[in-house]
């Protein structure tokens, strides 16, 4: 039986794998054996993770991460988790080959995925003019004309944000009226770099090496036309990947899990949360380290205490 098993590859898991591993936990962690590494594997360069003044390649940056976690002792497998018992002082975690797994201790930071247009181009230009994130791509559009998807407050202020680089920034909506808050609207629709499109979808994204245009449909007459970009930037929403822990742990009106307060303790004792699959706002590399971090602490403590029980 381990002590500790963590559910996840991105920099919440890993950095909760090197804390864990530093306390003598050998933890034993599984990454996913489609997309290990989170997000930051479809990222390019990143320039505002601490350490790398340079900038680093998100690739590159998880493969350090996990290095320094095996270093320290712990165990990456490779294999997606089908199934959790999180009953009782023993969890068990099942894998996609039938086996089971027994800790005292459950790390669950599985992350969240960013919703996709489900275009042909988007996954391919992805890093290449495609971005999910303006805090982490921005600063690579400076004086560019780019253009958001989407109607939400994430959408204005993604498109907000962006102003600070590009010269100009399209406001894509399929609507002809924002789902985003008055506040978030007014300040979109006051910035002068602004301009909305209503009424339109899109319907492919061109460019080799990198985005050049869209071709956009209009949702009301079904009439299609051409928009020169240098960038887009997908801002429909993000789901955590929580669909494991579904009537086994609380989850918030958000749908991420539900901790308390600052701690990574979810509603089950012995069970630990960390990173995206928490955080419905910041979703920042840095930020789910730091959880990670939180959730390593919290289990070591949890672990001693079960002990002096």
């Amino acid at each position: 039986m381990h002590q500790i098993i963590i559910i996840g590859s991105g920099p919440a898991a890993l950095t909760a794998g090197i804390y864990a591993a530093r306390a003598g936990l050998a933890p034993l962690l599984f990454a996913s054996s489609v997309e290990p590494g989170g997000e930051l594997m479809n990222t390019t360069d990143v320039e505002n993770f601490p350490g790398f003044p340079e900038g680093i390649q998100g690739p590159d940056l998880m493969e350090k991460i996990q290095a320094q976690a095996e270093r320290f002792g712990t165990q990456v497998q490779y294999a997606d988790v089908t199934d959790l018992d999180l009953e009782g002082d023993v969890k068990k975690v099942t894998t996609s080959d039938g086996t089971v797994h027994e800790a005292r201790a459950v790390i669950f930071a599985t992350g969240s995925a960013y919703r996709r247009l489900g275009l042909p181009d988007e996954d391919r230009l992805s890093g290449h003019g495609v971005s999910w994130c303006a805090t982490c791509d921005g600063f690579f559009f400076r004086e560019k004309t780019i253009a958001v998807v989407g109607g939400g407050d994430s959408a204005m202020e993604e498109a907000t944000f962006l102003t600070r680089f590009a010269d100009k920034v399209y406001v894509i909506h399929r609507r002809d009226e924002l789902k985003a808050s008055k506040i978030m609207q007014q300040r979109a629709h006051d910035n002068e770099k602004i301009e909305f499109i209503w009424n339109s979808a899109i319907e492919a994204i061109h460019g080799e090496g990198e985005v050049t245009g869209v071709t956009l449909r209009d949702t009301v007459t079904d009439e299609t036309s051409e928009l020169a970009i240098g960038g887009l930037f997908v801002a429909i929403g993000n789901d955590p990947r929580t669909h494991l822990v579904h009537g086994k742990l609380d989850l918030t009106e958000e749908g991420t899990i539900a901790v308390q307060g600052r701690t990574s303790k979810t509603s089950v004792a012995g069970v630990f949360a960390a990173g995206d699959v928490v955080d419905p706002h910041y979703r920042q590399a840095i930020t789910a380290a730091a959880s990670g971090t939180v959730a390593a602490l919290d289990a070591e403590q949890y672990l001693a205490s079960f002990d002096d029980k």
